[in-house]
């Protein structure tokens, strides 16, 4: 496919290739940044991770995302070995490091550490945990709508692998992609243990029908505070919204549909499945959920 384009595109920027990256309390260079092959992240995907962006200054829902991260460590018993300030200033000294002020985006990841065996067992994870925080100019640019297809891989049931829980262990959410791309989309529509329509491959999902906005209700999709504030921003804004079941009956004459992530914010979609939604572009309920969205930010 020629025009492929993903949920988390980004104009090409040349500053990339000298950007400092901070591991373990160093900030190196990012030809310098390297982690062992024993590090439980690549052996296992043994740890957990945020992504946070950078507007005009402020880093969006920092307090929110740090909450999340800390809970996701207790979830899976990883000690992070530094409290809330202490992340947050690794973050801030990132940023001051690299002269980044807006468009930026960062990648803090927590992995349970340097095994002494190439085994599964945590107890041979006993050096610490490995911290790492990438962090990059990224403006997104998704030159048009997203196209999603319907793939045979559903989100995890909470007692498999949660999907509330932003694990290093992606595996399956990558095999709903290639699924997507082989059917000619850009990402996958993943379905619930029920056939509910639930989140994508990337994002979490949501569809405009007759004036209401509708999503999954919640129990299988990730934990995503974009996702939150869009909730929170209907139900300010006077604007019908409804966590609950659908199904790709009610996906498919839908009046509009779009995707929230931290990067992408509200993306929208032009077809699923090969059926066009709406007009097959931005629908005037995205536009006005982006503004609103970008006025919260602001």
């Amino acid at each position: 496919m020629t025009d492929h384009v993903t949920t988390h595109q980004a104009e090409e920027d040349s500053r990339n290739e000298m950007i400092l990256i901070w591991v373990n309390g160093r900030i190196v260079p990012k030809a310098q940044a390297m982690v062992s092959v024993y590090d439980s992240g690549f052996m296992l995907g043994d740890g957990v991770w945020e992504g946070i962006r950078l507007y005009d200054g402020r880093w969006a829902f920092v307090d929110e995302h740090l909450d999340r991260l800390f809970e996701a460590a207790k979830a899976i018993d990883l000690d992070i070995g530094m409290d809330r300030e202490a992340v947050l200033q690794a973050l801030l000294d990132t940023q001051a490091a690299n002269g980044m002020v807006s468009d930026a985006h960062a990648r803090l990841m927590v992995t349970r550490g340097v095994k002494v065996r190439p085994f599964q067992h945590p107890s041979l994870s006993r050096s610490g945990p490995t911290i790492v925080i990438i962090m990059e100019h990224s403006k997104p640019k998704i030159p048009r709508p997203i196209r999603l297809a319907t793939v045979p891989h559903m989100r995890g049931l909470p007692m498999t692998q949660d999907p509330k829980l932003n694990s290093h262990s992606k595996l399956n959410c990558i095999l709903a992609c290639i699924a997507a791309e082989k059917a000619g989309a850009d990402e996958a529509l993943m379905l619930d243990v029920h056939g509910f329509v639930n989140t994508t491959n990337a994002c979490n999902f949501f569809i405009v029908r007759r004036g209401e906005v509708w999503t999954s209700t919640g129990d299988y999709c990730m934990n995503g505070i974009t996702r939150g504030k869009v909730v929170a921003l209907c139900r300010a804004n006077g604007i019908p919204v409804f966590e609950r079941n659908f199904s790709l009956v009610d996906t498919y004459s839908a009046d509009e549909a779009f995707l929230t992530g931290t990067f992408g914010a509200q993306t929208p979609v032009s077809t699923i499945d090969g059926r066009v939604i709406g007009t097959g572009q931005m629908g005037p309920m995205t536009e006005r959920l982006r503004g609103l969205y970008k006025a919260l930010i602001g």
